[in-house]
């Protein structure tokens, strides 16, 4: 593997780079810059240049650089921070002549990039490197080493001569390099390593090279990674040349059938270590990934993704056989389950497993040693593709999904449509679960993924999800998506005119023994519905009366079913969480969400605007009818005095 040769086109898509200089007054700022663009040391210099502009051919890479001089008067400290906060990348300048402008790096400019949270490369420049005393030579290394140490932000140092024309282009390739090339991404400085998320990038690129899957690139298949990568064939005695530095330095990373993942890593581990960064860069962008080092959005969104807001993303028939077939493959040890380190090796070509944080960690069902079954694993998939499809297909090509992304999803038919079919075709449906606190609603969410009832009591502030896999008389499944919304979180989620479009069915939660739980579930119910009614996105509703193993409150059952009654949704599902009693609930909140216009509440406002239309409409009518007939009417007249003047 060699680095790309000086003729290749602009690597990374940037439109230009921006390097702002800045440093103590008399560092030598503008006699560095105007050297570096017209390669003269200029006569006279004025106290700010003007923005510079470099070709876009001045440098291999391509890539316009514009240089950005700072002033250093006192009361233009707004203007430089504001130029600073601008910056690709930072040239900080101080002179060799005079110490204590590099002291003023560490106790003033370095600490003043942190303050304005300048994150970006910072190249440290000793300018009138022509003027240092000779008696007082010092190695740069040992200068500079104990505040790279302190600033980590620091890229690289170099010394110059402007006046001597010594490294004064190379300051300027350094920055644009390291914007270009960032290290941060790629190596740990501290421990001389790759960083994960990079190890995880190449092991994917080395599968996807490794073409005949024996675990090591032959030296056909590392020619062809070259001519992908640099579009320039490898030399035998290239490849030769090149396992050989690998299989000097680590035995393993070099078997008999060729490069091994090891040895692959290990050589863009070295290629980082001699500063031929732009190598590494090269393979990641070729292969779609970003300086996050995560794939661009143009690898991973197709343009034709679009939604209205009462459409949702499923998996396709493909998409789900592919992922059992990657359970299988990773489920090693044959127990039906996939443990966590079976998990991360799956998405160990992922920049992390996309599991392990909210809102995906714990919200499916998992074994004794934390294993997920292939319906947990199943509905893990569902719930990021609902919540999340661009975040699901990203994932499905790190683990290696070989097909057009537009057939591992589809988007489904509108609720409205599926409510006026009577019938809906999704095999995931969301189910929103409120109620007060205190009623139940967590042990629910639990209980539908196995969990034993808790003995104490845990307020949830936050949403939280829960999704499963749900069997349907006749053996089909669908995947049902439970998703806790807090009482507190209710007036925030209702505050937007599409809170309920993502929603197939809500379900209002209740203790059955306590009256109070019981009228706020109903207000509610009452919110709930209303909101539907306004924004016409309305939501079929199920009442769920849960702890039906204490003592009903006086009055339960009248006004459940006066409430039922009015508001024309099924009576209240008694359920017990603690006896594990539940009724046939989720079967009941599926098929809910399957005929929609079954279970649609109707509110007091909502009656009384459907008669006013009605009213309204009927009027209309009458209206229409009324001068219809006058119309006849006086047609009739016009024939028959027409008839009469002609008959005198």
């Amino acid at each position: 593997m060699t680095k790309a040769s000086s003729g290749t086109k602009n690597p990374s898509g940037r439109a230009g780079v921006r390097i702002v200089v800045a440093g103590d007054g008399g560092t030598g700022k503008s006699c560095l810059i105007i050297t570096g663009a017209s390669d003269m040391f200029p006569g006279q210099v004025p106290p700010v240049l003007p923005p510079t502009r470099l070709p876009v051919d001045f440098y291999p890479d391509r890539v316009p650089i514009t240089i950005i001089d700072t002033p250093s008067r006192s009361e233009d400290n707004d203007k430089v921070a504001e130029d600073l906060k601008q910056a690709d990348a930072v040239v900080l300048t101080y002179a060799c002549d005079q110490p204590q402008t590099l002291d003023r790096l560490s106790t003033f400019w370095l600490p003043k990039l942190r303050q304005l949270e300048v994150r970006v490369p910072v190249i440290v420049v000793g300018c009138k490197l022509d003027l240092r005393d000779e008696n007082q030579q010092v190695s740069l290394e040992q200068v500079m080493s104990p505040i790279m140490q302190q600033f980590r932000e620091i890229e690289t140092c170099i010394e110059c001569s402007a006046y001597k024309h010594i490294q004064v282009a190379e300051v300027f390739y350094y920055a644009q390099k390291a914007v270009l090339h960032p290290t941060a991404p790629l190596f740990d400085q501290e421990t001389q390593t790759l960083k994960p998320r990079c190890v995880r990038a190449l092991k994917r690129i080395f599968i996807l090279c490794d073409h005949d899957r024996d675990g090591a690139l032959s030296d056909a298949e590392l020619n062809d990674f070259q001519v992908k990568c640099f579009s320039a064939p490898l030399q035998p005695s290239e490849i030769v040349g090149v396992k050989r530095v690998v299989q000097e330095k680590l035995p393993e990373g070099v078997n008999e059938r060729g490069l091994t993942l090891t040895g692959f890593l290990f050589l863009h581990a070295l290629f980082i270590e001699k500063g031929r960064l732009e190598t590494t860069w090269t393979v990641l962008r070729k292969f779609g990934y970003n300086n996050d080092i995560k794939l661009s959005d143009d690898v991973v969104v197709p343009s034709s993704l679009r939604r209205v807001p009462d459409q949702s993303v499923e998996l396709t028939n493909k998409a789900v056989e592919f992922l059992k077939e990657i359970f299988d493959l990773f489920d090693s040890d044959r127990d039906g389950a996939l443990r966590p380190r079976e998990l991360e090796e799956l998405f160990s070509t992922a920049p992390e497993s996309p599991f392990i944080d909210a809102p995906y960690k714990d919200a499916a069902e998992r074994n004794a040693f934390g294993g997920l079954s292939l319906d947990g694993f199943l509905s893990e998939w569902a719930l990021m593709t609902l919540l999340d499809p661009t975040f699901s297909m990203e994932n499905l090509i790190y683990i290696g999904y070989p097909a057009d992304l537009l057939k591992a999803i589809r988007v489904t038919r509108k609720r409205r449509t599926n409510r006026k079919k009577q019938i809906s075709e999704r095999n995931v449906f969301q189910c929103f679960v409120f109620g007060p606190k205190k009623s139940g609603k967590s042990a629910l969410l639990d209980s539908f993924l196995g969990r034993p009832f808790p003995d104490a009591y845990t307020s949830t502030t936050d949403e939280r999800y829960a999704v499963n896999a749900v069997e349907l008389p006749g053996g089909t499944k669908k995947t049902l998506v439970l998703r806790e919304i807090p009482e507190d979180g209710v007036t925030k989620l209702l505050s937007s005119k599409e809170a309920l479009a993502a929603c197939d069915v809500a379900v209002f939660v209740h203790d059955s023994s306590d009256e109070s739980s019981w009228k706020r579930a109903t207000e509610l119910l009452v919110e709930v519905a209303g909101h539907g009614e306004d924004t016409g996105f309305e939501v079929p509703c199920l009442i769920v009366a849960a702890k039906d193993d204490l003592d009903a409150f006086p009055l339960a059952i009248q006004n459940s079913t006066r409430v039922s009654q009015d508001m024309g949704v099924e009576a209240p599902i008694h359920i017990s969480s603690k006896l594990g009693d539940f009724n046939n609930l989720f079967r009941k909140i599926v098929s809910a969400a399957e005929h929609a216009h079954l279970s649609i509440p109707e509110t007091e406002a909502g009656r009384t605007r459907k008669h006013y239309n009605r009213l309204v409409n009927r009027s209309l009518m009458f209206v229409g009818v009324g001068a219809a007939v006058a119309i006849v009417g006086l047609a009739a007249y016009r024939v028959y005095a027409s008839r009469k003047a002609s008959s005198g």
